[in-house]
């Protein structure tokens, strides 16, 4: 399909800008940045009750249907992407999801805020730190784990991690455009045409997503272990997953070769490619069509 027309609109926009980074830090590109980000559909996310906890030392943000609690309630553990590197609770791919799933479902959600721009395995930690915070303590009917890009790979990793540890595992991942290999596979030619259409910026060429591995792992590609990038880990055992990829994203090749994966280590795995989307399409309001279908696909694990 198409690039969607709310996004397509939109790119214009990047012309002449160098960088994703310079759109953001440049003065010279604020005005630009600020009509790219600026939802230009939708009305503003629902309002639900949120509250702060420290989660065995890391903060997270816990989402629940008011007036009622958190505890007891089925509950989605959520963490953005930003490369491992950026992003933090209020963008809108963390609190927006978050307001969307609790106002679907009146479930539970904890969007955890995991260190940043500190090499492996210091967000792992705290990733699989806040999970046993939430199965333990706020003792929910159904621990979900979810992600998207860099979440997705502290997800699916923690998953592993808590199965090899604690021998227990959430009952479904939802992993979201996640990068999983510490080398991207190559793309097929029919991505590579889709990808024509992408502004530059908006790529993940694959020097970048080594360098973004690297400084992730904090040495070369080559150190990774499968709880760094669950592509490499034996998947036996793994919960059910539902992964989702977009159409116009260079990550697109690790999330199915992933999905393979999962279903020959006989994994039970549902892989939807969202069509018209590029990567970071959580970012977006539900307003948008395949955006509304993600989001119902990952409230439906709470069911």
């Amino acid at each position: 399909m198409p690039i969607h027309p709310a996004v397509a609109a939109k790119l214009p926009l990047l012309d002449g800008v160098p960088s994703f980074e310079a759109l953001v830090t440049d003065p010279a590109f604020r005005d630009r940045m600020v009509q790219f980000m600026t939802p230009s559909v939708g009305n503003p996310p629902p309002v639900v009750k949120t509250r702060e906890e420290t989660a065995a030392g890391v903060h997270v943000r816990v989402y629940s249907p008011s007036p009622e609690d958190a505890d007891g309630r089925p509950c989605l553990v959520w963490l953005h992407g930003g490369a491992f590197k950026m992003g933090d609770l209020d963008m809108p791919e963390a609190d927006w999801v978050a307001r969307e799933v609790v106002t679907r479902t009146g479930a539970t959600v904890v969007s955890v805020d995991y260190r940043l721009a500190i090499p492996y395995p210091a967000p792992h930690d705290d990733v699989v730190a806040a999970v046993r915070w939430v199965r333990d303590a706020l003792a929910p009917s159904r621990v979900v784990l979810g992600g998207a890009s860099a979440g997705g790979n502290l997800a699916a990793g923690a998953a592993l991690r808590l199965r090899d540890d604690d021998g227990w595992v959430p009952a479904e991942l939802a992993l979201v455009y996640p990068v999983l290999h510490p080398e991207l596979p190559p793309p097929s030619a029919s991505l590579t045409r889709r990808m024509a259409e992408v502004p530059p910026i908006l790529h993940f060429p694959p020097d970048e997503v080594r360098t973004i591995t690297e400084d992730f792992l904090g040495g070369p590609a080559s150190s990774a272990d499968g709880y760094a990038m669950p592509g490499l880990a034996v998947l036996e055992g793994l919960c059910p997953t539902l992964l989702l990829t977009a159409e116009y994203d260079d990550l697109r090749p690790s999330g199915e070769k992933f999905a393979a994966a999962l279903a020959l280590a006989g994994v039970d795995v549902r892989h939807v490619q969202i069509p018209s989307m590029l990567h970071g399409f959580l970012g977006l309001p539900s307003a948008i069509e395949p955006v509304d279908q993600a989001l119902r696909l990952v409230a439906g694990l709470l069911a």
